[in-house]
């Protein structure tokens, strides 16, 4: 018996030359221009690994990208649009969340022997986005040319041929060798697999797109395929959520700063876009401090953010000296703020005895507040509505483990269910669990006028993530074939 769930609405799949060419970025941008039009558009990502995630409405959770996407479709997030989801703990394990839900943890060989068996929940979320979308765009993983991870594969090729969809090739000129990468990728796959190239994108182009047009001429000459367009360099992307930690390697804004914030680069740091609305400000430098650098004594603020293993972090921050500095920075008299992971590291004990993030054990904490915090294998998802005085504050949690002492008589934030979070009796050092909280405009006026900025900027931060999801779209709509991309997603109907 036929379901709903079998409709076939137009679907169209980009896939890389390789890992951060732009897809996510290019997916957001032709859901807002399609959505525009007044089709219900959908993003979609197969398998993506990130330590970036969002908490949808349902209480799951998925890649920040996807969130990010969906909000460009005027679509709310969900679950089945990202439905296998990566959050890497070290170089060899992985926590694997399949539909929302945290289903345990995997090596990279092991991975490869369970991938297969994830085509079918897969599949279901993409047939139960069919049922509610004019048109699916989705997003391959990495690079579609990499032959020696095939088998099973359920990001790329495996799954555009399990969906039967057109596939356009995505390739970043601004690292160079894109014409190498598109002629090469193409070589690379099957016969069946190079039938579903419809074409090409060349994306994050500087200077004249004329200047291609001999490239254009070769690929086609080697290829047969034919350009969709030339993307130009759009430089309002930083002000858009990133979810790969390379957005990291971004020299921060420093020139005027009357506020400087420090954040140590964790090896495994989590959910990093919570600054982004602080390093939007005008007046506020934010630096990811990387390793073999100490934290500097100049800056205002020293933030610990979000981890996804937070004992080998807290290790890894003692081993750099980042520990010293940090208590160097309170007997100096200034704040220190914890998010999430970075709040249970300020703490007097973390424990995790069941080894839910890798060995079990237990370390001290920095000490600078007086909580403890205990490791659960349940992982607490939710959306938050809080206030701090009468600001408002919109975000959400994900965390594992329970944090509890003295200094939480002193909650950070209030919400429906009581206090959240912890200061110390000096109020100097505070932490709490939720994250985005930095997006709320009133709390975030009122932290960096607390922090000394004399004069903070109305900065509408959710007006401006908007502003740009529509010049993105616009960007697109001046440099891509928009009817043939939407023709070619036709062709699977």
């Amino acid at each position: 018996m036929a379901h709903a769930a079998e409709r076939r609405p137009p679907a169209l799949m980009l896939q890389g030359t390789g890992s951060d060419v732009g897809k996510s970025l290019l997916v957001a941008g032709l859901g807002r221009a399609f959505a525009r039009r007044g089709l219900a558009v959908r993003p979609f990502k197969p398998q993506n690994m990130s330590n970036n995630a969002a908490v949808t409405e349902d209480g799951g959770e998925i890649g920040r990208a996807q969130a990010l996407q969906a909000r460009a479709c005027f679509a709310k997030p969900s679950v089945h649009m990202n439905p296998v989801l990566l959050k890497p703990e070290s170089e060899c394990v992985t926590q694997l969340v399949v539909q929302g839900r945290v289903t345990g943890r995997t090596g990279a060989a092991d991975y490869q022997r369970v991938k297969a068996g994830l085509m079918e929940p897969v599949l279901d979320s993409f047939r139960r986005l069919s049922a509610e979308a004019d048109l699916l765009l989705v997003e391959g993983a990495g690079s579609t040319a990499e032959v020696n991870l095939r088998a099973g594969d359920i990001a790329n090729m495996g799954f555009a041929e399990a969906a039967d969809l057109p596939v356009l090739l995505v390739a970043d000129i601004e690292r160079g060798g894109a014409i190498a990468a598109i002629v090469g990728t193409h070589a690379l796959l099957v016969p069946s697999e190079r039938a579903r190239l419809k074409g090409y994108i060349v994306n994050k182009f500087r200077g004249d797109p004329a200047l291609f047009t001999g490239g254009i001429a070769r690929i086609g000459a080697e290829t047969g395929l034919q350009s969709l367009g030339v993307v130009p360099w759009f430089a309002p992307a930083e002000r858009l959520p990133a979810e790969d930690s390379l957005a990291l390697d971004r020299a921060p804004r420093t020139g005027a700063a009357e506020i400087r914030i420090a954040v140590p680069r964790l090896p495994h740091i989590a959910n990093f876009d919570d600054l982004d609305p602080l390093a939007a400000e005008p007046g506020v430098a934010v630096e990811f401090v990387a390793p073999g650098r100490p934290l500097p004594a100049e800056a205002d603020l020293i933030l610990l953010p979000g981890s996804k293993a937070t004992l080998a972090d807290l290790a890894f921050l003692y081993q750099e000296g980042w520990d010293i500095d940090i208590k160097a920075h309170r007997r100096r008299g200034k704040p220190i703020l914890g998010l999430c992971a970075g709040y249970q590291m300020l703490g007097t004990r973390i424990a995790d005895p069941g080894g839910i993030e890798g060995r079990a054990g237990a370390m001290p904490g920095l000490g600078l507040l007086d909580v403890a915090t205990v490791l659960q294998a349940a992982k607490r998802l939710r959306q938050v509505e809080a206030t701090s005085g009468a600001a408002a504050v919109s975000g959400y949690e994900m965390h594992l483990g329970e944090t509890d002492g003295p200094d939480r008589a002193r909650p950070y934030l209030e919400t429906q269910e009581g206090g959240e979070g912890a200061r110390s009796a000096d109020g100097l050092v505070a932490g709490c669990y939720i994250h985005g909280l930095f997006a709320s405009d009133a709390f975030r006026r009122r932290f960096l006028a607390e922090l000394g900025l004399e004069h903070p900027q109305s900065v509408a931060y959710e007006v401006e993530i908007e502003r740009t999801l529509d010049r993105l779209a616009d960007h697109l709509e001046a440099a891509l074939d928009l009817e043939r991309i939407l023709q070619i997603a036709r062709t699977r109907c």
